[in-house]
């Protein structure tokens, strides 16, 4: 073949391939629901089968295989072979979950005791313990998150799924916000820590941290858009705009939040300025001419080439505030009742002012849109992260419910405790979770650039995906083994 057909050939793909990911429409919130509850329902059955027979202990090479296909391999096959039908694999874990639980019990084995010498007394209680129930959340989400930006390459991956031109919702959609907002999560840690010393960290500090904490992920945004340019990669402009991406939002964020954290000292609510900022952006998109310059004006400078990523910039920034308002809620050692009852309140908030905000009868009729990041986007991601942290939540209760239990615990069986009762695997993402974000979108243009995605078979496709999850596991799995944190 002449270099001129092999040449009209990868553009002719090319096309196919940017028609194949123009002008979608999402699915219903209700279809995404059941399939997002993929990943609590593998969770269940990981859990019955760790509690009631400890299965997971010690961790053996056949506990890592059933541990990769529950909490990763299954939710590959929800968003693919299962996609038309999530509500059965859904069942079909549960069902399994309910038989292992009516199992024997496995006799758990005796502890030896210390001698009354050696005992810890007055251990004073880590006031900021690593949860079982966020690990499980931050570790689902990046799992399914490092599959379906690969998976949307494919056929076998529904176009409903994938990330909507102008209106709708979809799963990716929630995707990408419910990655900021566990960001916003896990940023609430050092401002707990900084209450709980008593002291106030200067704004200049705050900021020159930011910036240094955003450099990396800056460069990174660059070297993205190096190689998408440079090695005429597929790419939808209305995502971001023509030079924006993902790592740059992610990279702006801390200098801003470090400027509203000032803010704090006048309205004391994370969540208080998340919904100001989320409203005041939305009165901007509805009564100036901003909406229609973000969906429709040419591009005709720098600013209108990148208008998606720079102005729904706003938007990503009031769901990392609500992130970091749950963080400030779940971080903290709370009893867990009272837990419980202030997530599902939050979760209620969230869920009626997102009803409010989309109700054509009642509320403001207006509709969800990732790509402006508009109120109803924000309030629906704060709703649905709110949720899910619920019901992972709910099930550590469930089965787990010595944990935090103990306040005279010492720092070393509370840690033993903690391992015992969370997946390695999910662990394991959740530790180095920005890097093997990184490597899996390095892995996606890998394979985006060696095979025809779009013209292979079913079988092809979930042979490439399991590959590609279980090296991704794999190696953050390895990681975890060596004891190996990457900071990006």
């Amino acid at each position: 073949m002449s270099r001129a057909a092999e040449a009209a050939m990868a553009a002719s793909y090319k096309s196919l391939k940017e028609d194949f990911v123009s002008n979608l429409t999402g699915g219903e919130i209700g279809e995404i629901n059941y399939v997002t509850a993929v990943a609590p329902s593998a969770v269940v059955l990981w859990s019955v089968l760790q509690s009631r027979q400890s299965f997971f202990k010690p961790y053996t090479p056949l506990a890592f295989v059933v541990d990769f296909l529950l909490n990763v391999a299954a939710i590959l096959l929800g968003t693919t072979l299962y996609a038309n039908s999530p509500i059965l694999l859904n069942t079909s874990l549960l069902a399994l979950a309910g038989l292992v639980y009516f199992l024997p019990k496995q006799a758990a084995p005796k502890k030896a005791k210390l001698p009354p010498s050696k005992q810890t007394k007055d251990v004073e209680a880590n006031p900021l313990p690593k949860k079982q129930f966020l690990t499980t959340y931050r570790g689902t989400m990046l799992v399914i998150t490092s599959i379906a930006i690969l998976a949307v390459d494919f056929r076998i991956f529904p176009r409903r799924f994938a990330k909507v031109e102008n209106w709708g919702t979809s799963l990716m959609d929630v995707g990408v916000g419910s990655f900021v907002f566990s960001a916003g999560v896990v940023a609430a840690r050092p401002i707990l820590k900084e209450k709980l010393v008593g002291k106030s960290t200067p704004l200049s500090t705050r900021l020159y941290r930011s910036i240094r904490h955003s450099l990396p992920l800056l460069v990174l945004g660059l070297i993205r858009l190096y190689s998408v340019k440079g090695l005429d990669y597929a790419e939808h402009v209305t995502e971001y705009g023509v030079h924006w991406n993902f790592f740059f939002t992610l990279g702006f964020l801390p200098p801003f939040l470090a400027l509203f954290q000032s803010a704090f000292e006048y309205v004391p609510s994370f969540a208080g300025l998340a919904i100001l900022l989320g409203g005041a952006y939305q009165v901007a998109l509805e009564f100036t001419s901003l909406k229609a310059y973000i969906l429709i004006a040419p591009r005709t400078n720098l600013l209108s080439q990148n208008r998606e990523g720079v102005f729904s910039f706003f938007g990503y920034l009031a769901v990392f505030l609500a992130g970091q308002s749950a963080g400030m809620v779940v971080i903290p050692r709370t009893p867990r009742k009272k837990l419980l009852i202030q997530l599902a309140a939050w979760s209620g908030v969230w869920i009626l002012l997102f009803a409010f905000s989309t109700n054509f009868r009642f509320g403001l009729s207006l509709s969800v849109s990732r790509r402006l990041a508009n109120l109803p986007y924000f309030l629906w991601i704060a709703a649905f992260n709110s949720t899910q942290i619920l019901a992972f939540c709910a099930i550590e209760t469930l089965f787990f419910p010595a944990l935090y239990k103990s306040s005279a615990a010492s720092p070393k069986e509370e840690e033993e405790v903690y391992k015992a009762s969370t997946s390695r695997v999910l662990e394991a993402f959740n530790r180095n979770g920005l890097f093997i974000f990184l490597i899996a979108n390095l892995m996606t243009g890998a394979v985006n650039l060696t095979v025809p995605t779009l013209h292979v078979s079913d079988l092809q496709a979930i042979g490439i995906l399991f590959v590609h999850a279980a090296v991704v596991t794999a190696l953050a799995v390895g990681l975890d083994v060596y004891d190996i944190s990457i900071k990006v």
